[in-house]
């Protein structure tokens, strides 16, 4: 999954043009003055002839995209918003489209120079959306309006008008706003057909606030699943039209003027297009957004889990025929999957007797799920075959989720001298004792052996304070559990999978055993 930094959302901040002459100068071009060309002489006519064909369109393709704009241009709206942004007295704030930017002294750039610590200054945004109604309703980006104190639209005809937020969904970055009057310009949702890989687009939208920005392309690609962990339940479609931060929101149509997509982000080292751009699709946005401009709110089925791919490496391990499945990494405490029996190190086979195929397919189907549904999951514990049932709850908002933290390895806990323990498979552990417990800050709930010194291998994971909690498919209770695993690893000439407490979330990982001598 790529790198939250590396996936440019959305709206921008603000945008300042570098004028082509200073004040009071001018532009000399070059003299229009020219010597006769030789053979050529009055007014050109220029014709392609037969070698023009060469670079005629191919059939199939448009001759031009300008009847297209033309038709559907009138309903893709500008959208203006301010938020508040938390501002510290040094430092950075937040600024939508931006990240991080530089804050001299606590005074931002459109703030009024007034608050306190923490207590927010105006910024402000933009992106794009459009009408799917007559009476003012506009599909945009959730990234673009979610903190908006104020938003104003612009139309295609220069009118600017107030709206308001009738509903966000921030699982698949969709919103809906409306503005008030009636006989709007709009567009509609293709229900029907599929795009293919391969099929022309175009993409209308306020790149860097430059409204009526029309770019075109194909469909580069369909089902990107694995782009953002905050929308999980969207298959994103790729294409090449020209996206850059302001579309955010804005449509993407097919060459008969129905919208196949929201345009929601990009991909770049720059923050700037490289042809690598991702829309919503039409599957996804349209039952989303009707629902949302009946005043629903979106609910989703919960299971109170982190999970993950079973990797290549992991299948023989976890004593599996293939990659089919989910893997628990953690359980939430007090969750519907705790109340249900479900345990870390479990491995999901069916959902309601329908085969898991990963952890993307997990996630979608409990969030189908109507909350208080009962929800019958075969898993694979210890080696063997068992059977749960859980009743899904609701999924909370991706804030709260996002502030229990995510396993992300690196930080030390409080380590002090090195403590004593057993040398097994290049690591020393040792029984959770309860000195060692405080020391490393352990949670009741952790059990295993603890690392107690510096590990091998990759150091982020082998760290003294980090419990191991499984190997293979058991749990470690002992060191003399830990010693019969990896004893049975290398006697395989394998590595030993392990689930590993960190203070920032388990981590499952394949240990590369030393090679006997």
């Amino acid at each position: 999954m790529m790198k939250r930094k590396e996936f440019m959302l959305g709206a921008v901040a603000g945008l300042a043009f570098a004028a082509a002459a200073t004040a009071g100068g001018v532009i000399d071009w070059p003299a229009a003055h020219a010597d006769p060309v030789a053979g050529a002489s009055g007014r050109l006519v220029p014709s392609a002839g037969a070698a023009g064909l060469n670079f005629a369109p191919p059939q199939g393709a448009p001759l031009s995209f300008a009847d297209i704009f033309q038709q559907v241009a009138p309903a893709v709206v500008q959208i203006d918003v301010k938020t508040r942004v938390a501002t510290p007295r040094q430092g950075f704030i937040q600024i939508p489209g931006l990240g991080a930017v530089p804050v001299p002294n606590g005074q931002g750039e459109g703030g009024d120079g007034e608050g306190e610590d923490g207590e927010g200054r105006t910024a402000l945004g933009a992106g794009s959306g459009f009408f799917v109604s007559a009476d003012g309703f506009i599909v945009t980006n959730n990234h673009v309006v979610a903190d908006a104190v104020e938003i104003s639209v612009k139309l295609a005809d220069g009118r600017e008008m107030s709206a308001r937020v009738v509903g966000r969904d921030e699982s698949t970055d969709l919103a809906v706003i409306k503005v008030d009057g009636s006989d709007f310009p709009f567009v509609s949702f293709e229900e029907t057909a599929q795009p293919r890989v391969g099929d022309w687009v175009i993409a209308v939208g306020n790149p860097f606030g430059l409204g009526g920005t029309a770019t075109a392309g194909i469909v580069s690609a369909q089902g990107r699943n694995q782009l953002d962990s905050q929308t999980p339940y969207t298959d994103y479609i790729q294409i090449d039209a020209a996206i850059n931060r302001g579309n955010s929101g804005g449509p993407t149509f097919d060459i008969y003027g129905r919208v196949i997509g929201v345009n929601s982000a990009i991909l770049s080292p720059s923050g700037g297009s490289v042809g690598i751009g991702f829309a919503i699709p039409a599957s996804v946005a349209k039952p989303i957004t009707d629902r949302l401009m009946r005043g629903e709110t979106i609910e989703r089925g919960y299971l109170g889990v982190q999970i993950g791919p079973i990797d290549r490496a992991w299948v023989e391990q976890l004593g599996l025929q293939s990659r089919d499945g989910a893997y628990i990494v953690s359980v939430t405490p007090g969750g519907p999957a705790e109340r249900g029996g479900l345990k870390e190190g479990d491995v999901v086979l069916t959902l309601n007797g329908q085969k898991v195929t990963d952890s993307n397919d997990l996630t979608r189907r409990v969030g189908q799920a109507r909350p208080g549904e009962n929800l019958r999951l075969d898993i694979q514990r210890d080696g063997r075959r068992q059977t749960v049932t859980i009743r899904s709850g609701t999924r909370p908002p991706a804030a709260e989720l996002n502030a229990d933290g995510t396993a992300v390895p690196g930080a030390e806990p409080n380590a002090g001298a090195a403590a004593a323990g057993t040398a097994v498979g290049g690591l020393t552990v040792a029984p959770i004792s309860p000195a060692l417990r405080e020391r490393f800050e352990i949670p009741a709930s952790v059990n295993g052996v603890v690392i107690t010194q510096q590990g091998r291998g990759d150091n982020r994971i082998y760290q003294p304070g980090f419990v191991i909690m499984r190997a293979g498919q058991r749990a470690v209770t002992s060191v003399a559990d830990f010693q019969a695993a990896v004893a049975a690893a290398q006697a395989a000439g394998t590595g030993v999978f392990l689930l590993v407490w960190t203070p920032q979330g388990n981590v499952p990982v394949l240990l590369e055993l030393p090679k006997s001598e």
